[in-house]
C-alpha cells in the first residue's frame, strides 16, 4: 500500500530501525523492490531520479510504481519518493505527477541559499501534503572530485547549522554527511560517529544516509547512532548490470527471450534488497 513516507520514517526512527529508500528506473527493479519487501514483511521507499524522470517519464514510472505496489504489495507500506530534485521547478513537476515525497539537494550552494530555496520547497509542498527532505552538508561524487586526500572537514554536516536548518525550513527528513560518499568516491575510512551524535541530539526529523549502498558493518553502527534511512542505488545497478553482463559473456547462449534475461537481473535485485533490509532491521517491521 502506497505510504507517506515522513510515517515511514518516523516509524523507524522510533522503533530504532531503519529503512532501506531503493532507487529504480524500470518495471524489474520495481518488481524486485516490492518482492523483496513482500518477502521480509518490510517497509520499504522506491525513489527515482531527475535522470530516471527523464529516461522513463514523471508519469509514467510515478505510475508504475504506484500501480504494481498498491495491486501486489496491499499490506506493505511502500512509500514513492524524488531522490535529489536540484531545483524548485523540477519539485514543481512531480508534485504536478502526483508524488507525495520530495527531496531538495541544495547541498552544493551556499548555506543561505540552501536554506532559502529549501524553505521555499517546503512551503509549496506541504501546502499540497507533500513531505520534504532537506540536505545539509555534500556528499561527494567521483564524477564531482578527484580521487586522492580529502579534507572531510569541508564536506560534513555542521550540528549547529542542521538544527538551525531542520527549524527555519520545516523540513520532514535530513540527509547528513559524516563522511560517507555516493557511487565509487572512496569514503572516509571511519565515519564521524561523534559528528552524527550532535546533530541526533540537536534536530528532531529522522535522518538520512545517502551513498550508503556498500554501508555493511557501518550501517548497523550509524542505525545505533540514529540513522533512519538509507538510500541505495548503486548497490542495485551493480546487480542488475553484473547479471546482464554474466549472461552475455557466457558460454551458454542466453537466447533472445528478454523477459528470461531481465528476470534474472530482476532476481538479483531482489536477493540485494533483501540482504540490506536485514542488514537495516526493518524486516517484519510492515
Amino acid at each position: 500500500m502506497i505510504t507517506s513516507v515522513k510515517e515511514i520514517l518516523i516509524k523507524a526512527k522510533e522503533g530504532g530501525y531503519a529503512v532501506g529508500a531503493f532507487n529504480t528506473v524500470n518495471l524489474e527493479i520495481t518488481q524486485a523492490i516490492v518482492e523483496a519487501a513482500k518477502k521480509m514483511h518490510s517497509p520499504v521507499i522506491i525513489q527515482v531520479s531527475e535522470n530516471t524522470l527523464e529516461y522513463a517519464g514523471g508519469r509514467g514510472i510515478f505510475n508504475l510504481i504506484k500501480n504494481y505496489a498498491e495491486f501486489y504489495a496491499k499490506e506493505i507500506p511502500i512509500g514513492i519518493h524524488l531522490d535529489h530534485g536540484h531545483s524548485f521547478e523540477i519539485i514543481q513537476r512531480v508534485a504536478n505527477n502526483g508524488f507525495t515525497s520530495v527531496m531538495y539537494d541544495g547541498s552544493r550552494k551556499k548555506f543561505d541559499d540552501n536554506l532559502e530555496i529549501t524553505k521555499k520547497v517546503v512551503d509549496f509542498c506541504h501546502d499540497k501534503g507533500i513531505d520534504v527532505q532537506g540536505e545539509l552538508g555534500n556528499v561527494p561524487y567521483l564524477s564531482e572530485n578527484k580521487m586522492g586526500e580529502v579534507d572531510w572537514d569541508k564536506y560534513m554536516t555542521d550540528p549547529e547549522q542542521a538544527k538551525y536548518f531542520v527549524e527555519t525550513t520545516g523540513i520532514d527528513a535530513l540527509a547528513v554527511a559524516i563522511g560517507n560518499a555516493h557511487d565509487f568516491f572512496k569514503e572516509r575510512e571511519t565515519p564521524d560517529w561523534e559528528r552524527l551524535d550532535k546533530i541526533r541530539s540537536l534536530v528532531t526529523v529522522p535522518i538520512v544516509m545517502h551513498g550508503a549502498s556498500d554501508w555493511e558493518g557501518k550501517a548497523v553502527e550509524a542505525v545505533k547512532h540514529g540513522v533512519s534511512c538509507f538510500n541505495i542505488d548503486t548497490n542495485t545497478r551493480l546487480a542488475f548490470v553484473n547479471t546482464l553482463s554474466s549472461l552475455f559473456r557466457s558460454d551458454d547462449d542466453p537466447g533472445f527471450d528478454v523477459r528470461k534475461i531481465l528476470g534474472q537481473a530482476r532476481e538479483a535485485v531482489k536477493e540485494s534488497v533483501i540482504k540490506k533490509i536485514e542488514l537495516f532491521g526493518s524486516a517484519d517491521k510492515a
